[in-house]
């Protein structure tokens, strides 16, 4: 890890909240971080996306803004272009390769290109459904796909919008859910396995895979069961064997690396029955709140939280 000894303590502005469905989200994993930072010496302030954050930017020029905003802005790169705008030193992706990775099919499409397995899917804006007539284009999706069948917008996070289909009959409902959440809907096969999550962390040295976090649920991995304890059991590491962990870990720092991601991500896998490790999508935000699953992973490997997050700072501050 860096160095993290300095003359005067490093001034970070955390950026949290904003306006998307995640924003509780982002603010308990904005304090979280804070608290995390200042107990490294660090001199933190969480700041929302609103109109005094451009003045506060420009009179505070701190060394690093760490974005941790969840949702359209705060992951999709335009918060990230602004930044940039502004010649503030940000830690996380950068706004272009944010913007791939925010879309899952093209975040599916960049990473299939670099040999890693993906479930097959189909992408189907809200428009395009309604004007080829729902039925047809649902009986063809079932014909290719077959079932059971993920829902999912194709852009967003916390399993806002998310239905698993198992009977023709959901699929309708399903699709109406996801376009309460976005305009474009992401259909794909489901894949039979054990769903995992592994974050990977990069302080200057490379892409470093955290171990594997195992996710099991009494029900559907929904925003319920991620951010409010009790109906979600998480072991870390996963509960796999050691060849298949340490291809979940290669998979994820492939991912990484494909789609130019920097400091910190985390992709959702599944390691299925047949033994492949299938990418479903990445997050260049991940959570940290206090069921968030890289915390969860960052204590399994032996970091201390705040030294980790401190790290990170450094190596974005001196990138």
């Amino acid at each position: 890890m860096n160095d993290t000894t300095s003359a005067s303590p490093v001034r970070v502005i955390i950026l949290a909240g904003g306006l998307s469905h995640e924003r509780d989200v982002s603010l308990r994993s904005g304090r979280r971080v804070a608290d995390a930072l200042r107990a490294s010496g660090a001199e933190v302030t969480v700041h929302d996306v609103d109109a005094d954050l451009v003045p506060a930017l420009r009179e505070t020029a701190p060394d690093i803004v760490w974005p941790l905003l969840h949702g359209a802005s705060g992951e999709d790169g335009s918060v990230r272009d602004v930044l940039e705008l502004l010649g503030m030193r940000c830690l996380g992706t950068g706004p272009r390769s944010s913007r791939v990775a925010w879309s899952k099919p093209i975040a599916k499409t960049v990473v299939a290109r670099e040999g890693i397995d993906t479930p097959d899917f189909v992408t189907l804006p809200q428009s395009l459904f309604r004007e080829l007539g729902a039925n047809r284009v649902l009986d063809a999706i079932i014909d290719r796909l077959g079932l059971p069948l993920v829902v999912k917008p194709a852009t967003g996070g916390s399993a806002l919008g998310v239905s698993l289909v198992r009977d023709a009959a959901e699929l309708p409902r399903a699709m109406v859910d996801c376009f309460a959440y976005g305009d474009t809907a992401l259909v794909e096969k489901a894949v039979s396995g054990t769903e995992v999550a592994v974050s990977v962390i990069d302080v200057g040295e490379g892409p470093v895979a955290l171990p594997a976090v195992e996710i099991v649920t009494d029900g559907p991995y929904d925003y319920d069961a991620r951010y409010n304890p009790g109906r979600t059991e998480y072991f870390t590491p996963a509960r796999l064997s050691p060849e298949l962990a340490a291809r979940a870990g290669e998979v994820a720092v492939a991912a990484h690396r494909a789609l130019g991601l920097a400091h910190l991500s985390r992709t959702d896998l599944i390691v299925g029955d047949d033994g492949v490790v299938y990418f479903l999508e990445v997050n260049v935000a991940p959570g940290m709140t206090e069921t968030s699953l890289f915390p969860q992973a960052a204590e399994a490997a032996g970091h201390e939280l705040s030294a980790l997050y401190r790290s990170l700072v450094e190596a974005a501050r001196t990138a």
